[in-house]
């Protein structure tokens, strides 16, 4: 085992155990923006072309082999996956910025998920078959084809995973874009993966979106697209794929809404589930808490003992243990939540900054920002509105419940929700009225969802499900393959 920091990384094009010649540019640590971590190649359009048609060939070997067989081959990739974790996990913190019990869930859930899928696969060649009295059908799935995987920088190894099992598992092969702005333990990663399965199953393209993703989203060779990440890029995808009907699938952005019932115990334990809700990843999550709802009857007490649990999160460098949370993944986004928050404090509302700089923490050098939460805004507010993908959250007080499930559905999106109630039967009721794709109670947080539901956004927070069976369908083509020579039931015009 090697430390990631005694290592050059570099995020290459992988395709085919084929090199490839491109320019670089740097990757540097959140925490210390002055260090550069690595590099990642700029793959362009020929690139992309000669990587589609190394995943066109392996679809030629992969798609044939029966489920069973695929499966035998991911459970023995998954085995190389669990090698030097503790690396990987460590170069992802440096590259992205989080804690490193966060990365080390991130990379350490991919070889699990490849499990998962790897004993999936053999249900993917189980046929349906209808037979009556005009006949029989027979409903089977068929692999797609080459298979786009767009990654988001917030879990890039976990993601990427999510989606690429089930392509894999349903016989495609895979041709993964990497966030440029998390690039290198994904890679490694792949590479890894790669080297275990038939040349050009699993490819790897690094590079800009504007340049390496538009080009693969409108390649025709590529047949299917598993986006995730913000909902603007995720339009551009949709955009692109349409000039070939390219299938796509979206996980998109996510303002999810909690909503806390007077009937909820407001102690220890909700105060810190809701904590760590809101702030893994320095409210860098899909599906983290991005609005909360208090009824009026225990406002108050709720928002006092939160701003006193919010207090003790400590900001620095991800691998400092003492760090609660790390900085924010790049400057972009640190620009974004502090001008929310300016914007914020000028309408009139509350602002409370908390928590503290960890010693260590260079705060000048990082994307560093003090978590907060916020109070005295209105719903309309844009800090409401919109999401705001970083470490503050507004409490916005509610006297009606059907009240607060009508502010928690006035929005684009409908990613998750929760409902928190110590009456569960309540909540679930409650719960039934939020238009979102998944509806917690009592939780809300990476873990929360997993392969026994489907997994995936309403309105502008995606399209497709993720997780179990659903997201072998998402990546394969279903054939009826029939006969019926009694067309009597639907005769038609007569024949003349």
């Amino acid at each position: 085992m090697h430390s990631a920091a005694d290592t050059t990384w570099t995020a290459q094009v992988v395709s085919a155990g084929r090199k490839y010649t491109a320019e670089t540019a740097p990757v540097v640590n959140p925490a210390r923006t002055g260090e550069i971590v690595g590099t990642y190649a700029l793959a362009g359009s020929r690139i992309v072309d000669e990587v589609v048609r190394n995943a066109q060939a392996a679809a030629a070997v992969w798609g044939p082999l029966s489920g069973a067989e695929r499966g035998r081959l991911l459970h023995a990739a998954a085995d190389t996956l669990e090698q030097d974790m503790a690396s990987r996990a460590e170069l992802l913190t440096r590259e992205q910025g989080k804690v490193l019990w966060e990365s080390r869930l991130d990379v350490g859930g991919a070889p699990a998920l490849l499990r998962y899928y790897a004993g999936v696969a053999p249900a993917v060649d189980e046929e349906t078959v209808v037979r009556d009295a005009r006949g029989t059908t027979v409903i089977r799935r068929l692999p797609m084809g080459p298979t786009v995987v767009i990654v988001p920088w917030n879990y890039p190894v976990y993601l990427c995973m999510m989606a690429l099992a089930p392509a894999l598992a349903a016989g495609n092969p895979v041709i993964v874009k990497p966030s440029e702005f998390a690039p290198l333990a994904l890679t490694e990663t792949l590479r890894l993966l790669a080297s275990t399965l038939p040349d050009g199953v699993v490819n790897v393209v690094p590079g800009l979106g504007s340049e390496a993703g538009a080009a693969l989203v409108s390649h025709p060779g590529v047949r299917k697209v598993l986006f995730t990440g913000g909902t603007e890029s995720g339009r551009a995808v949709l955009r692109g794929a349409a000039r070939n009907i390219t299938s796509v699938s979206l996980e998109l952005g996510g303002n999810d809404p909690a909503i806390v019932l007077d009937t909820a115990a407001v102690d220890d334990r909700l105060i810190r589930e809701i904590r760590r809700s809101v702030y893994t990843c320095a409210g860098q999550v899909c599906f983290n808490i991005k609005r909360l709802y208090v009824q009026r009857g225990v406002y108050d007490e709720f928002v006092d003992a939160f701003r006193q649990a919010v207090d003790e999160i400590v900001v620095g460098d991800g691998l400092d243990p003492a760090s609660t949370i790390g900085p924010l993944n790049n400057e972009r986004q640190l620009a974004s939540v502090t001008a929310l928050l300016e914007a914020t404090r000028g309408a009139g509302a509350r602002v409370d900054v908390l928590g503290r700089a960890a010693d260590d923490a260079d705060w000048d050098q990082g994307y560093f920002m003090l978590p907060s939460v916020v109070t005295g805004l209105p719903h309309d507010s844009a800090l409401v509105s919109r999401e705001q993908f970083g470490p503050t959250v507004p409490v916005v007080p509610f006297d009606d419940v059907e009240d607060a499930v009508r502010m928690a559905n006035d929005t684009e999106y409908g990613l998750a929700a929760s409902v928190w109630s110590e009456d569960t039967e309540h909540a679930l009721a409650v719960g039934r009225g939020i238009a979102a794709g998944s509806v917690f109670v009592n939780s809300h947080r990476v873990g929360s969802s997993d392969m026994t539901m489907p997994f995936g956004g309403m309105k502008h927070s995606g399209l497709g499900r993720n997780h179990g069976m659903w997201a072998i369908d998402e990546c394969s083509e279903l054939q009826a393959l029939s006969h019926r020579p009694d067309t009597s039931a639907f005769p038609g015009p007569p024949v003349r």
